[in-house]
């Protein structure tokens, strides 16, 4: 599928000013969009930066290496207001890790209208938290579209105030809704923007255990974490803590993860086979994948710590919701409960209980048919 220029002047609010809020405010604007990018206080440094600057740079070249999205982009709206952020479109981009989610959301609710989307990239169930905090908090009424995508869509990073480097971008997007029921309808209406494609997937829940990050952050970090942490900066995390042990470990895992979603009726992808067809690549393994792949060698950047997003994010986000799934299911997952045990007691943590829990997405107490049936 060719990705046109979208029609000028389609409005689209970011929310965040991290790698990928930027990413998104400049991949937007240069698609032929208007953004709104907002940054929370006390995470505005970029957004001031970006004002002074007069817009976004992304550059050509980083390292040695040639980047192919490079440009600079003025950006329409840049605020510390979320009123003003959240009036600007009725679609609504959060690119934020899954542990800002909730926070966000609750500062945004007052001010949603209906008939609004909002994106979450990654999702990582975050569209079953939020819905439940908006029951919570007294806005049932609220008709709002949800949107989990498995991920964001670059490998990017923030170089400098207002500077950016993209990496690489996936071939295609997979993403769900919440409802299920409004999948289809929502990525033609997301098509518009987004400058790759966008596929759908058949729940939430799907989006959640396909995401790509699942086996190859969590097990990959706490395997390296001695050296991750007494030599920061020394390693590129793909080509570097990724051996012919650690990939083993890591398929492992992710045959843990299949067999969940099999119980679900969902027929995921292995790690493999979704690597080479986000990356366009046809590796025999995640090693070999991790040892080749273009756009990860590029990012020349490594965890320093167990308090990365690697861990913080990925194990509470991820593999908490698995966990619970695969006890609901009577189905063992004994090395992803015991990397939760492991990251847990690396960070004095419990991530069973501190993690998106069923409860905390509003499906506890349900059997999975009734799972199902809700989110569809």
């Amino acid at each position: 599928m060719s990705i046109n220029k979208t029609q000028v002047g389609r409005k689209v609010a970011v929310f965040g000013a991290g790698n990928a809020g930027l990413t998104a405010a400049f991949h937007f604007t240069q698609h032929g969009c208007k953004v709104a990018l907002y940054g929370s206080a006390g995470f505005d440094e970029q957004i001031h930066a970006i004002a002074a600057n007069g817009g976004i740079t992304s550059l050509t070249q980083h390292q040695g290496i040639n980047l192919q999205h490079g440009g600079f982009e003025y950006i329409d709206c840049l605020t510390t207001d979320i009123k003003q952020a959240v009036a600007y479109s009725d679609i609504l981009i959060l690119p934020v890790p899954s542990f800002a989610q909730v926070p966000l959301f609750k500062e945004m609710l007052p001010y949603l209208q209906d008939n609004q989307t909002l994106v979450l990239m990654p999702g990582n169930y975050g569209s079953l938290a939020l819905n439940q905090i908006k029951d919570e908090m007294g806005y049932q009424s609220l008709q709002l579209t949800f949107v989990d995508a498995i991920s964001i869509p670059w490998a990017t990073r923030i170089t400098g105030n207002a500077e950016i480097a993209i990496f690489g971008i996936k071939a295609f997007l997979p993403m769900a809704a919440l409802p299920a029921s409004r999948t289809e309808e929502s990525i033609a209406k997301l098509q518009e923007i987004f400058p790759l494609t966008l596929t759908p997937l058949p729940n939430v829940i799907a989006a959640g255990l396909e995401n790509i990050n699942f086996g190859g952050h969590p097990l990959m970090t706490l395997l390296n974490i001695g050296l991750l942490e007494n030599y920061p900066g020394k390693f590129n995390y793909y080509t570097d803590c990724c051996s012919p042990a650690t990939a083993r470990a890591c398929a492992k895992m992710d045959e843990e993860r299949l067999a969940v979603g099999g119980a679900l009726g969902l027929a995921l992808k292995s790690e493999l086979q979704a690597m080479n067809e986000l990356y366009d690549m046809s590796a025999k393994s995640v090693y070999e994948l991790n040892k080749t792949s273009a756009t990860h060698g590029s990012v020349n950047s490594a965890p320093d710590s167990s308090r990365s997003r690697y861990i913080t994010e990925d194990a509470p986000y991820l593999l908490v919701p698995c966990s619970q799934f695969a006890q609901l299911l009577n189905i063992p997952v004994p090395i992803v409960d015991s990397v939760l045990h492991l990251t847990s007691a690396l960070n004095d943590d419990d991530y069973f209980t501190s993690g998106r829990t069923l409860e905390k997405m509003g499906l506890g107490d349900m059997t999975s048919a009734e799972i199902i049936a809700k989110i569809s």
